[in-house]
């Protein structure tokens, strides 16, 4: 385990006896209701519920052996890890355990879903959040002003749904809080301070700035969490840790406010250009008091959206605050798992005590040797959230490619698409995405209900998936077989009453063994492709002489492309016979 020992980090060297006893007053008990974060931590602590911030019971010896065998660890290659692993312990502490295995097994179920980026950006056609580093004054005054006038008032959530379940998709996520701090859901959290980017001075407030505050109102997060539930859509709830409207968020995590500590030790506060920024402001370094306020609204906010809108299947945190915040972290994390104990968390800024992890703007080139899931999240377009250029829009082949590619590899692929302003989707993405729903509906077996196969997950052009049940398996491609026929060698030749299916076309194929002769041995009625064969892309020779792979000879009809069952990628079914 690694060392829990913190910098001596401006904040504690600032902190008296007195200040540092009203913080731990205000984070211990929790100080995470409505006005939890109002003035003072003596104030936040009289409101708190003491039962509800109470730790879990501890689990008992056996549930914890049975929580560290599933392996639930980061891959050491992840950036997040990465940034982290200086502070964050490696094994979570005994009295924490991951989500249970059936909501992991129930997650790993999810194959393709969706991530929406929604903002007060969209209002601008603008990236999601990151361009407001870069702006002068003038237009981060004007950019905390937009929501006043954000109305989108052709969002329904009940179409939405309709249109993910079109296009095959059985989750999706919501940015319920982008790093800029805007809520889409009814808060009672409230901002105490922020910068006045007009008069360059740090000022008290008190607003939610939530949707709320809005001319819409609606709570959003609701809205879509009961349309989905509806529709047996699952849920997972995106939420940022830093929060940049926030001034006691401060500096962590790229804030647009600096502080002395964070240019001395930017890495301890995840602020890689040390708050020298060009357009960074300095300003002091956070009080007792308002690290008080940032850990209770953090905590309070997880809280609403963890318990007020039914069984959430997953939470997907995002970034981390710094250092000498993870201890008030890991009490946070601690209290999510009583709050939601089958909800997986993603891992960023929790380490280890995440459930899962998501790859960002790629695919990881073979399976990962991990036992925590992993979800791979791309763009459809150009940037996170609405694009609004047709051109940038990457199509339906591109994404049936990246979603047989993650789940051959023991993973699931979400596309990532935002709304404009008024809440509609880009018609090339419902095109493009409507047409993934069409290929599934030919294709589908061959991606739900499936694992990897154990052993190789693909072979030359063609990548492999197996049923749960394991009495078929399926190999797909996007390269229609050169002259009708195509051979796979990777597994043990198919008993001999077998059959071969192309999805979508109902006459079964033509085959024989590729090499060898008899028949496999089937045991306990049950074919296991992945029985008798090295452990490699290349495939192998069947044990004691047995036939090996399948030659399969398609109809001389489907060398018309028209006559297809579908395009961009095909699937073929292997069965285990009668």
């Amino acid at each position: 385990m690694l060392s829990r020992s913190l910098p001596s980090c401006a904040f504690r060297r600032a902190a008296g006896a007195a200040g540092a006893a009203a913080l731990a007053l205000a984070v211990v008990a929790g100080a995470a209701f409505a006005n939890a974060n109002a003035g003072t931590a003596a104030a936040a602590a009289g409101t708190a519920d003491a039962a509800l911030l109470a730790p879990a019971a501890a689990p008992s010896i056996a549930e914890l052996r049975a929580d560290r065998a599933r392996n639930i660890v980061l891959p050491q290659s992840d950036l997040h890890y990465r940034e982290t692993q200086r502070y964050i312990e490696d094994i979570p502490d005994a009295d924490y355990v991951h989500a249970t295995a059936a909501a992991h097994e129930s997650f790993r179920d999810i194959k393709f879903s969706v991530r929406i980026i929604w903002g007060l950006y969209s209002k601008w056609g603008i990236e999601a959040s990151w361009p407001f580093l870069n702006w002068n004054n003038e237009k981060r005054a004007r950019y905390n002003e937009l929501y006043k006038t954000f109305n989108p008032v052709h969002f329904d959530a009940d179409g939405w749904m309709d249109f993910f379940s079109r296009c095959g998709m059985q989750a999706f996520a919501f940015i319920c809080k982008h790093h800029d701090g805007f809520a889409f859901w009814h808060t009672k959290t409230r901002v105490k301070q922020r910068y006045n980017y007009t008069t360059g001075a740090l000022e008290p407030c008190d607003i939610a700035y939530s949707i709320e505050d809005t001319p819409f109102k609606r709570d959003i997060v609701k809205e879509l969490c009961d349309a989905a539930r509806k529709r047996g859509i699952k849920i997972d709830l995106y939420f940022s840790h830093p929060d940049w409207y926030d001034a006691d968020f401060r500096p962590y995590n790229y804030h647009p406010l600096a502080t002395p500590d964070v240019r001395a030790n930017p890495r301890d506060y995840y602020n890689a250009h040390g708050g020298n920024r060009r357009r960074t402001i300095l300003t002091p370094e956070r009080t007792p008091e308002e690290t008080a306020r940032l850990v209770a609204r953090h905590r309070e906010q997880i809280h609403e959206l963890l318990t007020n809108y039914g069984p959430i299947e997953a939470m997907c945190l995002d970034q981390w605050l710094g250092r000498d915040n993870w201890p008030h972290m890991r009490e946070t994390v601690k209290l999510m798992r009583k709050w939601a104990p089958n909800t997986l968390f993603r891992a960023r800024g929790i380490g280890n005590y995440g459930d899962y992890f998501q790859p960002e703007q790629f695919v990881p080139g073979k399976k990962e040797n991990t036992g925590m899931p992993w979800m791979s999240i791309c763009l459809l377009a150009k940037q996170f959230s609405y694009d609004p250029n047709p051109k940038n829009y990457k199509g339906t082949a591109w994404v049936v490619r990246n979603l047989v590619d993650c789940v051959a590899k023991g993973g699931s692929f979400m596309v990532c698409l935002g709304p404009d302003e008024l809440g509609r989707f880009h018609p090339k993405a419902v095109e493009q995405l409507e047409a993934v729903g069409a290929w599934l509906r030919v294709n589908g077996e061959a991606i739900y209900n499936t694992t990897p196969r154990k052993s190789v997950w693909r072979e030359g052009a063609f990548k492999f998936t197996l049923a749960k049940d394991a009495k078929h398996f399926y190999a797909l491609t996007d390269k229609w077989p050169e002259n009708n026929t195509f051979t796979l060698t990777s597994f043990a030749a198919p008993p001999a009453n077998s059959k071969v299916f192309l999805l979508g076309y109902d006459k079964p194929l033509e085959w024989k063994p590729a090499r060898g002769s008899g028949q496999w041995s089937v045991a306990s009625g049950q074919w296991s492709v992945d029985s008798g064969q090295k452990n490699n892309a290349g495939g192998g020779a069947g044990a004691g002489g047995k036939a090996v792979g399948a030659v399969v000879t398609l109809p001389a009809e489907l060398a018309d492309p028209a006559r297809r069952p579908c395009k961009d990628m095909w699937a073929f079914k292997f069965t285990a016979g009668e």
